[in-house]
């Protein structure tokens, strides 16, 4: 006996309602006006970036390994047998890693045993933590442009996404804005501080104004601080140390930034014993664990000396300058990021109003790939942001200073 195939089987769940990968589409905007699957910008940039040869510099990740002394430990841990499940939590020696790195450079002292879990990749623990504490009926504030993983997973999860915008030039949220986002329905607040695409690092003053609503709404706070020891000049300051914060908040963060070792995906998050307990109840039916041979290694660059961080955070701010140096050429208007891998910069001084059709000939005119900022947003914040293109500076100073002179030449070119 043979069955006819199912062609319609993708299109969506038996009662008619979206199927979960359509929900998951839709808030990644990657699902068309036809219900036809699209893909990623980053997706769709890279691929035109190798058919013309050009410096990607849309994807943010390095083009450098990161310390010798790392690699080399997740090497000899490979050698001694680390290599099979690590417990679901995470192995004790990364835990403990992590809450000395809270305590030393924050004054947090999260409990290794039930208010610390390793993830894999910070990406993993916004997943996890999204599906374990909200879902139809509930809201989860975002502000925006937001890292399209968050929106794909809001969407899975069945709750409504709802934003904050963040305004050029200086991408912070105004308060009051904020303040009208917020509703009885916000279960989640969902913070990317320092920000990408932005570049921003939220002041204490937005921040406490944060907390606050999220106590007056009794909602979650959920912090991805990926970028945590990369800012130029201002202070990074975490929204579990501010008043009020504390029992509501669940930090994420990641060696892959830190420490240049993205392909690692070990992550990490605290809070809470009982958020942290509810979102492993999720996370130990994704991946159970992360990486085991690497968790190890991770717990030694936690332990590296401050000068480490610092000098991380001052080579990549030299990189940021040779890259806004070759954008400011080219006669953009260049917002100068705070934080993170990326730099904004706005087309509309060349008198282009379309930054995604640019970004999607930019390979092929002057050898250099960016993203636009109008696929990380909602309708109303991609026409707000649709000049803007953000460039990755992760990369090597050489690649750098070869992308800024043929950035430099785009008006020429176009």
């Amino acid at each position: 006996m043979t069955s006819t195939p199912r062609t319609h089987m993708l299109r969506d769940s038996r009662d008619g309602c979206p199927a979960p990968w359509q929900r998951t589409a839709a808030g990644a905007n990657l699902l068309g006006g036809d219900g036809n699957l699209g893909i990623t910008i980053f997706e769709e940039i890279t691929a035109l970036a190798g058919r013309h040869q050009a410096i990607n510099l849309g994807q943010g990740f390095p083009d450098e390994d990161g310390p010798a002394e790392i690699r080399n430990a997740a090497r000899k841990a490979i050698l001694a047998g680390a290599n099979q499940y690590a417990p679901g939590m995470g192995v004790p020696v990364l835990r403990e890693a992590i809450a000395e790195h809270q305590e030393r450079f924050y004054g947090l002292t999260p409990d290794p045993a039930t208010e610390v879990m390793v993830t894999t990749g910070a990406t993993e623990g916004i997943a996890a933590t999204l599906l374990a504490l909200t879902g139809p009926g509930d809201e989860v504030l975002t502000f925006e442009p937001f890292y399209d993983s968050y929106g794909a997973m809001i969407g899975l999860s069945g709750a409504t996404h709802t934003t904050a915008p963040l305004l050029a030039p200086d991408f912070l949220p105004d308060l009051d804005a904020l303040e009208q986002a917020f509703t009885d329905r916000t279960r989640v607040v969902l913070v990317n501080n320092p920000h990408n695409p932005t570049g921003a690092v939220f002041p204490l003053p937005v921040l406490q104004r944060i907390v606050d609503l999220a106590v007056k709404h009794d909602a979650v706070i959920v912090t991805d601080e990926v970028y945590e020891h990369l800012t130029f000049g201002p202070q990074h300051i975490p929204v579990a140390t501010l008043p009020g914060a504390a029992e509501r908040t669940i930090t994420l963060s990641s060696a892959g930034k830190t420490f240049s070792l993205t392909g690692w995906k070990i992550g990490w998050l605290t809070g809470p014993a009982e958020l942290v307990a509810a979102v492993r109840t999720v996370k130990s039916f994704l991946t159970y664990s992360s990486g085991a041979p690497f968790q190890a290694a991770v717990a030694d660059g936690l332990r590296m000396d401050d000068s480490f961080f610092a000098e991380a955070a001052g080579t990549l701010r030299a990189k940021r300058n040779v890259l806004s140096t070759g954008l400011r050429a080219a006669g953009l208007d260049v917002f100068q990021p705070q934080g993170t891998y990326f730099v904004i910069a706005d087309v509309a001084p060349l008198g282009i109003e379309d930054a995604t059709g640019l970004s999607r000939r930019l390979p092929e005119l002057v050898g250099v790939a960016a993203i636009p900022v109008a696929p990380f947003c909602h309708p109303e914040g991609a026409e707000r942001t649709k000049t803007l293109l953000r460039f990755a500076f992760c990369k090597r100073f050489d690649v750098l200073q070869e992308a800024a002179e043929r950035i430099a030449r785009l008006g020429e070119v176009l």
